[in-house]
C-alpha cells in the first residue's frame, strides 16, 4: 500500500509538471496572439486545475506533507477566477488573463518538480530555493493580477449590465456585488497564504542547515 501511493503521488505531479510544462510553451508561442491564450491554453489549464482539488485529499490522508488551509485558499482562488473566465467568454480575451495564465504556470513549474524530487527522497539546492524562496514574490504577483483581473472583469460587467437595463435576465446584475465580495476575500487569502509561505521557508531552511552540518 505504501508503494502505491508513492507510486501514484508520483505521478500525480509528474502529469501536472508535464501539464503545466505543455501550457506554458503554448502560452509563449502564442504570445503574438494574445487574445486566443485562453481558447489555446484554456481546456488543459481547467482541468489541471480540477485535478489540484485531489491535493487537499492528498494532504488529509498524509500522502503530501503541507498546511491544508494555504493549499485550500490556492485552490479555490484559481479554480473559482477560472469559473468566472468561463462564464465571461468576452473577458477571455484580455492582456490580463494571459498574464494570470502565465503567472499560474510558473508558479507551478516552481513547485510541482521539488514535489517530485520529495516523492524520490532527494532535492537540489536550486530546486529548494525557487520553491521556498522564489515562489512567495511570484505568488504576490500572481495575487496582484488576479485583483486586477477580477477588477477589470467587474467594470466589464457593469458596463455590460448598464447596457442591458431592460433585459429581464438578472443574473449580470448580481455579478458586480460578487467581484466586490471576492477582493477583501483574496487580500485576506493571499496574506494568510504568505504568511504561512514564510513561516515554512523558515522551517526548511532550518531544516537545510541541519542536512548540511551533519555532512
Amino acid at each position: 500500500m505504501l508503494r502505491f501511493r508513492l507510486v501514484y503521488i508520483f505521478f500525480y505531479n509528474l502529469l501536472q509538471f508535464c501539464g503545466h510544462t505543455w501550457i506554458l510553451t503554448n502560452t509563449i508561442i502564442s504570445i503574438d496572439a494574445v487574445a486566443d491564450t485562453f481558447y489555446t491554453v484554456g481546456l488543459v489549464m481547467s482541468l489541471c486545475q480540477l485535478l489540484s482539488i485531489l491535493e487537499l485529499f492528498h494532504i488529509a490522508d498524509g500522502i503530501e506533507e503541507a498546511k491544508l488551509l494555504p493549499r485550500l485558499i490556492q485552490v479555490l482562488e484559481k479554480n473559482l477566477l477560472l469559473m468566472m473566465l468561463v462564464l465571461l467568454e468576452e473577458f477571455q480575451s484580455k492582456p490580463v488573463v494571459c498574464v494570470q495564465l502565465f503567472f499560474w504556470n510558473i508558479l507551478d513549474l516552481l513547485r510541482y518538480p521539488h514535489e517530485v524530487l520529495c516523492v524520490m527522497d532527494t532535492t537540489f539546492t536550486v530546486i529548494l530555493w525557487a520553491r521556498y524562496t522564489l515562489w512567495i514574490p511570484v505568488y504576490i504577483l500572481s495575487a496582484i493580477t488576479e485583483g486586477v483581473t477580477i477588477y477589470q472583469a467587474m467594470l466589464d460587467t457593469a458596463t455590460s449590465a448598464s447596457g442591458m437595463q431592460n433585459s429581464t435576465d438578472s443574473s449580470h446584475s448580481h455579478q458586480p456585488f460578487v467581484h466586490k465580495a471576492s477582493l477583501p476575500l483574496l487580500a485576506l487569502g493571499v496574506s494568510f497564504t504568505v504568511w504561512q509561505s514564510l513561516k515554512e521557508r523558515q522551517h526548511q531552511l532550518e531544516r537545510w542547515h541541519k542536512k548540511m552540518k551533519r555532512k
